[in-house]
C-alpha cells in the first residue's frame, strides 16, 4: 500500500529516474523527438535502449552516430555533460521473430527496461497489404512478446493513428472490434502467394482508404485482445506536423504528410488541390503526442488501470481548425517568410469538383510543366518537370481521402490526464491542444519548413523578399494581360451601349483579383 501510495507522488521526472526506456522506431521523426524529450526533461533517466537495424550499407553504429549528431540534441548536449551516453542501439528488426535481437541485447532489454514505447511502423499509404501486416501488426504482436518476458516493465505506449475505423463518423476513445478476425486473416495471408493478395486487398481493406489505416486498426484489436498481464495504453495521433515549441520551434525533417504539401504550396509548384475548404483538417504538433506519450507511460505505472486506455491525441474535437482556416495561415505565412528559390508566387486553389479540379490542374501544373521541360531540352538540360508534377500529383491523390471526409475524434482521456498532473508536470509535459493559436503556430511551421526542409538560411529572407516581389509584378503583368484580352474580346463583341456594364464588371473581377492571394 505503502509502495502505491509513494508511486502515485512522483512527478514525471521523478517517475522515469533511475528507470530505463525501450524505443521502436527511434530514427523516424517522432522518435528523436521522443528520445530529445526524455533526455532533456527526464535528465535521470538510466538509460534508452533503442532498436535499429543496419540501412544502405551503414551499419547500426553509424546510425546511433548519426542521431546523436542531430541537430535537436545540441541544446541538451550542452545542458547535460555525457547524456548521450545514455543511449544504447541494440541490432534488430521489428519484421523478424523476436525482432532478430541477440541473445546478449534479448537479456539486457529483460532484465533492465521498465517502459516500452513503440512508434515503428510503415507510413506508406500504398503499402502492400502483406508488408504492411508486417510492419504494422505482426511487429507490435513480436514486441508484445518481448514485453511479457521484461521482469521490471510497468508500461507499454503503443502509437496507432487517430485514421483507423474510418467507416464511423465519430470516434471515441476505445479499441473497435473488426468484422475478421486478425488472426486467422494473418494466417490466410501467410499461406497466400503474393499476387493473389494483391487481388484481394481491396476486398479485404473494404472502405479503408489504405493498407495503413486498416492495419493500425487490426494492431489495436489483436494488442487489447492479448495484452494480458502487460499495462499497455496506446495514442492515437492525427496528422502529425511541426513542433509547436520542442525540441525547436517549427521543427520538421521530412516531407510526409502535410509538410510535403505547405513546401510544394511555398515554393509555387503546387497550387491546385482536391481539398473541402469547410471541413476540419485535424493537425497536431509532433511535441504534442510525444508529451503525451511520456504522461500516459507515467500515468499507466501509477495507476494501473483495469482497462487498455486509449487517448486520442488530435486537435478538431478541442481547438478545430478547417482546411480553408489552414491554407489562409500557410499562404500568409509564406507570404511573411518566403523562399528563396520559388517557380512561383505562392497561393493555393481548393476544389472538390472535380471537373474544375483537373481543367485548373492542366492550366497550372501540366501545361507549365511541359513548357518547362521543352525550355530545358532545347537549352540541352535533363528535362524533369512533368515527372516531378506526376510524383507529386499522385503523392498528393493519396491523400485527398483525407481532406474531402471528415471524422469527428473524441478527445476527453488527455484532458483527464492533464487534471492527474501537477502544474510543473503540465508546464514541462504540455499537450493541451486547447492552448494552440493557429496563426502563431502556422508562422512557426512555414519558418521551419523553410529552414529545416528546403534549407533556407534565416540570412536568405531579404533576397526571398526580393524574388516574392518579382513573382508577385510577373503575376499582376499575367493577370492584366488575361483580362485585357478578355476586355478587348468583349469590346468587339458586344454593341457600344453594353460598354459600361462590361467595363464595371471587369473593373469588379480585375480588383479582386489584384486583392486576392
Amino acid at each position: 500500500m505503502s509502495e502505491n501510495t509513494n508511486m502515485e507522488q512522483l512527478s514525471i521526472p521523478e517517475f522515469y529516474k533511475g528507470r530505463s526506456v525501450f524505443i521502436t522506431g527511434a530514427t523516424g521523426f517522432m522518435g528523436k523527438v521522443l528520445v530529445e524529450k526524455l533526455l532533456r526533461s527526464c535528465p535521470d533517466i538510466e538509460r534508452i535502449y533503442l532498436l535499429m537495424r543496419p540501412s544502405k550499407g551503414q551499419s547500426v553504429e553509424c546510425r546511433l552516430q548519426d542521431l546523436i549528431n542531430n541537430q535537436i540534441f545540441d541544446a541538451v548536449r550542452k545542458e547535460q555533460l555525457n547524456v548521450m551516453a545514455k543511449l544504447t542501439a541494440v541490432t534488430g528488426d521489428v519484421t523478424l521473430p523476436g525482432f532478430g535481437l541477440s541473445v546478449s541485447d534479448m537479456h539486457l532489454l529483460i532484465e533492465n527496461v521498465s517502459i516500452v514505447f513503440n512508434s515503428a511502423a510503415t507510413i506508406k499509404f500504398n503499402e502492400e497489404l502483406k508488408d504492411a501486416i508486417e510492419m504494422n501488426v505482426k511487429g507490435p504482436m513480436q514486441l508484445l512478446n518481448i514485453c511479457r518476458q521484461m521482469k521490471r516493465l510497468e508500461a507499454f505506449v503503443h502509437v496507432s493513428t487517430a485514421f483507423n475505423n474510418l467507416d464511423r463518423e465519430e470516434m471515441k476513445e476505445q479499441v473497435y472490434r473488426s468484422k475478421v478476425d486478425p488472426v486467422k486473416l494473418i494466417q490466410l495471408l501467410d499461406c497466400l502467394d503474393d499476387n493473389v493478395v494483391k487481388k484481394i486487398a481491396p476486398e479485404l481493406i473494404g472502405n479503408c482508404p489504405n493498407t495503413y489505416t486498416y492495419t493500425k486498426a487490426l494492431a489495436e484489436q489483436l494488442l487489447e485482445e492479448q495484452c494480458g498481464n502487460v499495462p499497455l495504453a496506446i495514442v492515437r495521433p492525427s496528422i502529425v506536423t511541426a513542433a509547436l515549441k520542442e525540441p525547436i520551434p517549427g521543427w520538421v525533417d521530412n516531407y510526409n504528410g502535410a509538410t510535403g504539401t505547405i513546401a510544394a504550396v511555398g515554393k509555387g509548384f503546387f497550387r491546385i488541390m482536391k481539398i473541402n475548404a469547410e471541413l476540419v483538417s485535424d493537425i497536431i504538433p509532433v511535441d504534442y503526442p510525444i508529451n503525451l506519450m511520456i504522461a500516459a507511460a507515467w500515468h499507466l505505472a501509477i495507476r494501473r488501470p483495469n482497462e487498455v486506455p486509449v487517448y486520442s491525441c488530435t486537435t478538431g474535437h478541442r481547438n478545430p481548425l478547417t482546411w480553408g482556416g489552414l491554407k489562409r495561415f500557410t499562404v500568409d505565412s509564406w507570404l511573411k517568410y518566403p523562399t528563396k528559390d520559388m517557380m512561383w508566387y505562392p497561393s493555393a486553389f481548393y476544389t472538390i469538383n472535380d471537373v474544375w479540379f483537373k481543367a485548373n490542374q492542366a492550366l497550372f501544373h501540366t501545361i507549365p510543366a511541359h513548357l518547362f521541360d521543352m525550355f530545358y531540352t532545347l537549352t540541352g538540360k535533363r528535362s524533369r518537370w512533368v515527372r516531378m508534377y506526376a510524383k507529386a500529383t499522385l503523392a498528393f491523390s493519396s491523400l485527398e481521402f483525407f481532406t474531402t471526409h471528415q471524422w469527428r475524434f473524441i478527445s476527453n482521456n488527455p484532458i483527464r490526464l492533464l487534471e492527474e498532473m501537477s502544474n510543473q508536470d503540465k508546464k514541462t509535459f504540455y499537450f493541451d491542444v486547447r492552448e494552440i493559436d493557429w496563426k502563431s503556430y502556422f508562422e512557426t511551421y512555414i519558418q521551419g519548413a523553410r529552414r529545416y526542409v528546403l534549407k533556407d538560411d534565416h540570412s536568405t529572407l531579404p533576397l526571398a523578399r526580393r524574388n516574392l516581389n518579382r513573382l508577385y509584378m510577373a503575376r499582376m503583368f499575367l493577370r492584366l494581360l488575361f483580362f485585357f484580352s478578355v476586355f478587348t474580346v468583349l469590346l468587339r463583341t458586344f454593341k457600344p451601349f453594353l460598354l459600361p456594364a462590361i467595363c464595371l464588371q471587369t473593373a469588379i473581377f480585375l480588383l479582386a483579383e489584384f486583392l486576392s492571394v
